[in-house]
Protein backbone atom coordinates (compact mmCIF):
# COMPACT_ATOMS: atom_id res chain seq x y z
CA UNK A 1 0.00 0.00 0.00
CA UNK A 2 1.24 3.67 -0.94
CA UNK A 3 0.46 7.08 0.46
CA UNK A 4 0.97 10.39 -0.95
CA UNK A 5 1.97 13.38 1.19
CA UNK A 6 -2.17 14.04 2.21
CA UNK A 7 -2.87 10.59 3.29
CA UNK A 8 0.49 10.36 5.49
CA UNK A 9 -0.61 13.87 6.99
CA UNK A 10 -4.32 12.09 7.64
CA UNK A 11 -3.10 8.97 9.22
CA UNK A 12 -0.69 11.00 11.65
CA UNK A 13 -3.77 13.10 12.35
CA UNK A 14 -5.96 10.08 13.56
CA UNK A 15 -7.61 10.41 16.55
CA UNK A 16 -5.65 7.22 17.55
CA UNK A 17 -2.33 8.12 17.14
CA UNK A 18 -2.56 11.26 18.86
CA UNK A 19 -1.79 10.01 22.56
CA UNK A 20 1.18 8.33 21.25
CA UNK A 21 2.70 11.13 19.10
CA UNK A 22 2.21 13.58 22.41
CA UNK A 23 4.23 10.89 24.13
CA UNK A 24 6.87 10.76 21.33
CA UNK A 25 7.01 14.31 21.36
CA UNK A 26 7.47 14.81 25.23
CA UNK A 27 11.14 16.73 25.90
CA UNK A 28 13.49 15.31 28.37
CA UNK A 29 13.72 17.70 31.59
CA UNK A 30 17.25 18.90 31.56
CA UNK A 31 20.67 19.42 33.91
CA UNK A 32 22.55 22.14 32.65
CA UNK A 33 26.19 22.88 32.98
CA UNK A 34 26.53 26.75 33.09
CA UNK A 35 30.00 28.05 33.30
CA UNK A 36 33.33 28.99 31.66
CA UNK A 37 36.00 26.83 30.14
CA UNK A 38 35.89 24.26 32.69
CA UNK A 39 32.37 23.14 31.78
CA UNK A 40 32.63 23.78 28.13
CA UNK A 41 35.89 21.42 27.73
CA UNK A 42 34.12 18.57 29.87
CA UNK A 43 32.65 17.34 27.04
CA UNK A 44 35.88 16.16 26.15
CA UNK A 45 37.60 12.49 26.91
CA UNK A 46 40.24 13.30 28.62
CA UNK A 47 42.52 10.41 30.14
CA UNK A 48 39.70 7.84 29.19
CA UNK A 49 37.15 10.21 31.35
CA UNK A 50 34.75 12.72 30.15
CA UNK A 51 33.07 14.81 33.01
CA UNK A 52 29.79 15.56 30.87
CA UNK A 53 29.48 12.09 29.00
CA UNK A 54 29.90 10.16 32.98
CA UNK A 55 27.03 12.63 33.80
CA UNK A 56 24.80 11.93 31.08
CA UNK A 57 25.57 8.23 31.53
CA UNK A 58 24.58 8.62 35.50
CA UNK A 59 20.82 10.66 33.62
CA UNK A 60 20.34 8.10 30.98
CA UNK A 61 16.87 7.85 30.61
CA UNK A 62 16.06 10.50 32.90
CA UNK A 63 17.71 13.66 31.66
CA UNK A 64 19.83 15.16 28.90
CA UNK A 65 22.95 16.81 30.10
CA UNK A 66 23.23 20.12 28.74
CA UNK A 67 26.05 22.12 28.10
CA UNK A 68 26.33 25.89 28.36
CA UNK A 69 29.85 26.06 28.74
CA UNK A 70 31.72 29.25 27.22
CA UNK A 71 35.45 29.79 27.50
CA UNK A 72 36.88 32.92 28.35
CA UNK A 73 33.41 34.31 30.22
CA UNK A 74 33.03 35.69 33.61
CA UNK A 75 29.72 36.31 35.90
CA UNK A 76 29.29 39.67 34.14
CA UNK A 77 29.25 37.89 30.92
CA UNK A 78 26.86 34.94 31.55
CA UNK A 79 24.56 37.37 33.76
CA UNK A 80 24.33 39.66 30.36
CA UNK A 81 23.86 36.80 27.85
CA UNK A 82 21.51 34.73 30.43
CA UNK A 83 17.76 35.87 29.48
CA UNK A 84 19.09 34.15 25.77
CA UNK A 85 20.16 31.04 27.12
CA UNK A 86 17.39 30.30 29.49
CA UNK A 87 14.03 30.54 27.88
CA UNK A 88 10.87 30.06 30.14
CA UNK A 89 9.51 26.51 30.61
CA UNK A 90 6.98 25.47 27.48
CA UNK A 91 5.82 22.72 26.08
CA UNK A 92 8.67 22.90 23.67
CA UNK A 93 11.11 24.25 25.88
CA UNK A 94 12.15 21.21 28.13
CA UNK A 95 12.27 22.32 32.37
CA UNK A 96 15.65 22.29 33.70
CA UNK A 97 15.57 19.90 36.46
CA UNK A 98 19.08 20.40 38.14
CA UNK A 99 21.36 22.98 36.98
CA UNK A 100 25.53 23.36 37.96
CA UNK A 101 27.06 26.94 38.05
CA UNK A 102 31.13 27.34 37.91
CA UNK A 103 32.07 30.70 37.20
CA UNK A 104 34.90 32.77 38.84
CA UNK A 105 37.81 31.72 37.31
CA UNK A 106 38.02 34.79 34.51
CA UNK A 107 36.85 36.99 37.14
CA UNK A 108 40.07 36.58 39.58
CA UNK A 109 42.11 37.39 36.65
CA UNK A 110 44.44 40.45 37.69
CA UNK A 111 43.59 43.99 36.69
CA UNK A 112 46.76 44.56 34.56
CA UNK A 113 47.31 46.04 31.00
CA UNK A 114 46.94 42.79 29.42
CA UNK A 115 43.97 41.21 30.19
CA UNK A 116 40.26 42.87 30.95
CA UNK A 117 38.71 39.42 31.96
CA UNK A 118 38.67 40.52 35.67
CA UNK A 119 35.40 41.24 37.77
CA UNK A 120 36.02 42.85 41.28
CA UNK A 121 35.10 40.85 43.96
CA UNK A 122 32.35 42.25 45.70
CA UNK A 123 30.92 42.76 42.40
CA UNK A 124 31.33 38.82 41.31
CA UNK A 125 29.66 38.01 44.14
CA UNK A 126 26.42 40.48 43.24
CA UNK A 127 26.62 38.93 39.85
CA UNK A 128 27.62 35.51 41.47
CA UNK A 129 23.75 36.04 43.67
CA UNK A 130 21.93 37.82 40.53
CA UNK A 131 22.53 34.82 37.85
CA UNK A 132 21.52 32.01 40.44
CA UNK A 133 18.50 33.62 41.67
CA UNK A 134 17.66 34.96 38.20
CA UNK A 135 13.91 34.95 37.20
CA UNK A 136 14.64 33.01 33.85
CA UNK A 137 15.92 30.33 36.22
CA UNK A 138 13.78 30.69 39.19
CA UNK A 139 10.89 29.61 36.60
CA UNK A 140 12.10 25.99 36.33
CA UNK A 141 12.69 25.32 39.93
CA UNK A 142 15.63 23.83 39.47
CA UNK A 143 18.01 22.17 42.26
CA UNK A 144 21.15 24.64 41.90
CA UNK A 145 24.71 23.41 42.49
CA UNK A 146 26.97 26.33 43.24
CA UNK A 147 30.32 25.23 42.34
CA UNK A 148 33.60 26.98 43.72
CA UNK A 149 36.49 27.62 41.00
CA UNK A 150 39.28 25.18 41.48
CA UNK A 151 42.29 26.13 42.78
CA UNK A 152 45.34 27.97 40.52
CA UNK A 153 48.48 26.73 39.93
CA UNK A 154 50.45 29.89 39.92
CA UNK A 155 54.09 28.68 39.46
CA UNK A 156 52.83 26.91 36.03
CA UNK A 157 50.44 29.60 34.84
CA UNK A 158 52.99 32.15 35.69
CA UNK A 159 55.35 30.76 33.33
CA UNK A 160 52.70 30.24 30.59
CA UNK A 161 52.10 33.78 30.79
CA UNK A 162 54.96 35.29 30.59
CA UNK A 163 56.11 32.44 27.46
CA UNK A 164 53.24 34.67 25.25
CA UNK A 165 53.68 38.46 26.30
CA UNK A 166 51.66 38.88 29.56
CA UNK A 167 54.44 41.16 32.02
CA UNK A 168 53.07 39.21 34.87
CA UNK A 169 51.24 36.69 36.01
CA UNK A 170 47.14 36.98 34.69
CA UNK A 171 46.01 34.65 38.32
CA UNK A 172 47.63 34.67 41.30
CA UNK A 173 46.51 31.45 43.69
CA UNK A 174 45.36 33.24 46.49
CA UNK A 175 43.22 35.49 44.65
CA UNK A 176 41.78 32.44 43.35
CA UNK A 177 41.28 31.04 46.65
CA UNK A 178 39.40 34.62 47.80
CA UNK A 179 37.15 34.35 44.72
CA UNK A 180 36.20 30.47 45.47
CA UNK A 181 35.71 31.61 49.05
CA UNK A 182 33.31 34.14 47.72
CA UNK A 183 31.15 31.47 46.20
CA UNK A 184 31.13 29.50 49.30
CA UNK A 185 29.75 32.40 50.87
CA UNK A 186 27.09 32.92 48.18
CA UNK A 187 25.72 29.41 48.63
CA UNK A 188 24.68 29.81 51.96
CA UNK A 189 23.06 32.92 51.88
CA UNK A 190 20.39 31.30 49.12
CA UNK A 191 18.23 28.79 50.64
CA UNK A 192 18.29 25.76 48.45
CA UNK A 193 21.71 26.14 46.90
CA UNK A 194 23.83 22.94 47.18
CA UNK A 195 27.80 24.07 47.40
CA UNK A 196 30.22 21.81 45.39
CA UNK A 197 33.54 22.77 46.59
CA UNK A 198 35.42 21.91 43.73
CA UNK A 199 38.22 24.15 44.96
CA UNK A 200 38.64 21.78 48.42
CA UNK A 201 38.24 18.83 46.41
CA UNK A 202 41.11 19.43 43.99
CA UNK A 203 43.37 20.81 46.98
CA UNK A 204 42.77 17.79 48.92
CA UNK A 205 43.28 15.53 46.29
CA UNK A 206 46.59 17.09 45.05
CA UNK A 207 48.13 16.96 49.00
CA UNK A 208 46.91 13.30 49.08
CA UNK A 209 49.27 12.79 46.11
CA UNK A 210 52.43 14.33 46.92
CA UNK A 211 54.54 12.66 49.26
CA UNK A 212 56.71 15.09 50.12
CA UNK A 213 53.92 17.96 50.39
CA UNK A 214 55.21 19.57 53.56
CA UNK A 215 52.02 21.29 55.36
CA UNK A 216 53.93 23.56 57.40
CA UNK A 217 55.17 25.47 53.89
CA UNK A 218 52.72 27.44 50.93
CA UNK A 219 49.92 25.31 49.57
CA UNK A 220 50.62 23.73 46.64
CA UNK A 221 51.04 25.95 43.42
CA UNK A 222 51.87 28.93 45.46
CA UNK A 223 54.85 30.68 44.92
CA UNK A 224 58.10 29.46 46.94
CA UNK A 225 56.18 26.20 47.24
CA UNK A 226 56.24 23.12 44.97
CA UNK A 227 53.72 22.09 42.32
CA UNK A 228 53.25 18.64 43.07
CA UNK A 229 50.55 16.78 41.62
CA UNK A 230 48.57 19.65 40.64
CA UNK A 231 50.94 19.16 37.52
CA UNK A 232 48.67 16.48 36.50
CA UNK A 233 45.72 17.71 37.76
CA UNK A 234 46.00 21.38 36.39
CA UNK A 235 48.50 20.75 33.35
CA UNK A 236 48.68 24.69 32.25
CA UNK A 237 47.70 25.36 35.96
CA UNK A 238 44.01 26.33 35.21
CA UNK A 239 42.21 23.83 33.30
CA UNK A 240 41.42 20.09 34.54
CA UNK A 241 42.77 17.10 32.99
CA UNK A 242 40.48 14.11 33.04
CA UNK A 243 41.82 12.85 36.40
CA UNK A 244 40.72 16.19 38.10
CA UNK A 245 37.41 16.17 36.35
CA UNK A 246 36.52 12.20 37.50
CA UNK A 247 37.23 14.17 41.35
CA UNK A 248 34.71 16.91 40.28
CA UNK A 249 31.99 13.70 38.89
CA UNK A 250 32.48 11.98 42.11
CA UNK A 251 31.50 15.58 44.66
CA UNK A 252 28.79 16.18 42.14
CA UNK A 253 27.14 12.81 41.28
CA UNK A 254 25.95 12.07 44.77
CA UNK A 255 23.42 15.04 44.68
CA UNK A 256 22.00 13.94 40.91
CA UNK A 257 19.14 11.74 41.53
CA UNK A 258 18.34 8.78 42.85
CA UNK A 259 16.02 8.27 39.73
CA UNK A 260 12.89 6.62 40.33
CA UNK A 261 12.93 2.96 39.12
CA UNK A 262 10.56 2.16 35.87
CA UNK A 263 9.70 6.01 35.76
CA UNK A 264 11.95 7.13 32.99
CA UNK A 265 10.56 9.05 30.02
CA UNK A 266 10.05 6.50 27.72
CA UNK A 267 8.96 2.89 28.93
CA UNK A 268 11.33 0.04 29.35
CA UNK A 269 11.58 -2.49 26.14
CA UNK A 270 9.57 -4.92 28.18
CA UNK A 271 6.34 -2.97 28.65
CA UNK A 272 6.81 -2.62 24.73
CA UNK A 273 7.27 -6.00 24.61
CA UNK A 274 5.17 -7.76 27.09
CA UNK A 275 5.45 -11.94 27.44
CA UNK A 276 9.40 -11.16 26.83
CA UNK A 277 11.92 -13.38 29.06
Amino acid sequence: MQFDSHSSWCLLRSPSLTPLLETMAKPYNQLVLFGDSLFQQSSEVQDGFSFQGALQNHCIRYLDVINRGFSGYNTKNALELLPQIFLQPSPSNPKIDYILVLLGANDACLPIPTNTQGVPIEQYRENLTKIITHDHIKAHNPKILLVTPPPVDEIRITALDLAVGHGQATRQAAVSAAYSETARKVATEIPGVVLIDLHKAILDKATSLTADFDASGPPLGHPGGQRGALEQLLPDGLHMSGEAYKVFFDIVKPHIGPFPEGQAVFPDWRVLNPGTL
